[in-house]
Parts: C-alpha cells; structure tokens; sequence
C-alpha cells in the first residue's frame, strides 16, 4: 500500500483480550490438546458430505475427469482450503497480538498433486511417501496499518505456528481401522 493511501476500513476485529487469554492458557498447559471430530457420509459416486458440530456439511467430490460429478471441490482442494483458513486464523491473530489492524487479507494457495496409483485400485505401483501433494504454494496479500516489513514478519510468524501447515510440514500418525 502506498503512503497516500489512507485507509478507513479494517477487517472485523476478534478479541484481543479473549485471545491473550487463550495464549496464557497454552502457557501454563503447553501439552495440552482439543479434539477436532467429523463425520463423513458418502452420498454417491465420489461425493460426500462431511459434518462438523451443528454446521452444514463440508461437500467433497472430485471432478468429471475423476469420475465424480463435479458439484463441489475435490478433497486436495478441500485440504488447501484448510491451509489457507488456518493461516488466515494465525495472521489475523498475530496482527492482533501485535496491534495492528488489517484491512485486507487474501491468500491464494496452489498444490502439485498426482493421482497415477488411482486410489490404488489397479494404478501405478506407488509408496505412500510417493503420493500426495508434492509442493504446495501459498501467495498471502495482506494490508494493514503496519509497514510491510512488519506485514510479511506477522506472516512467516503465523506460517511457522500454524496447525495445519504443521500437519502438512510433519509426519503425523495416522491410523484408519473398520468401525466395530
């Protein structure tokens, strides 16, 4: 943003003093830990419906050329959808720490993602560690009342605490088993 730009518009605030509480709380518990729960439904071909607490279902389906009808992002997408969001909760709570209001935040994520296994239903030969994402590319545009320099530091700040880039960056265990 230029410096004659004058902006008289913020972003929705959250609750600094709510948040600074959060952040005591992790202090004084630093191994502490919620659960996140969804329930996913499968309605048809490839789409489902996946339902978190009293929201209305997340809709996944993959697109005509993947078989699925193309009604609703794919599940990659569904993944970097989780990534921008999360990032976007860091930033605004680290600007928020730091006290500087935004005015516009925007990110735009892109992911290189292959499928050649076909789910592993008679594809090519892969190794768990030979699928999935194989770079993910996240552009933030971020204004506020701060110079850039301290934009882009609230940015890699929220980047390296972040839940979900965590869970991209890192081996997490992960187990699926048939419900009893």
């Amino acid at each position: 943003m230029s410096e004659a730009t004058k902006v008289t518009t913020y972003l929705r605030p959250i609750d600094r003093d709510g948040l600074l509480k959060f952040a005591e709380k992790g202090k004084a518990n630093p191994n502490g830990q919620g659960t996140n729960k969804v329930r996913t439904i499968t309605d048809g071909q490839y789409r489902t419906l996946s339902y978190v607490e009293g929201h209305e279902p997340v809709v996944v389906d993959e697109p005509l050329h993947l078989f699925g009808q193309n009604t609703a992002p794919a599940p990659g997408e569904i993944v970097l959808s989780a990534l921008g969001g999360c990032l976007a909760v860091g930033i605004t709570a680290v600007a928020t720490y730091r006290q500087v209001r935004l005015s516009k935040l925007e990110l735009w994520l892109e992911g290189d993602i292959g499928n050649t296994a076909a789910w592993g239903a008679g594809g090519a030969e892969r190794r768990p560690e030979e699928m999935g994402f194989r770079q993910v590319r996240v552009r933030v545009n971020v204004e506020g009342d701060a110079p850039r320099e301290v934009l882009n530091e609230i940015v890699e700040h929220a980047n390296y605490f972040s839940p979900v880039a965590n869970t991209l960056r890192n081996p997490v265990p992960l187990t699926v088993t048939l419900a009893d």
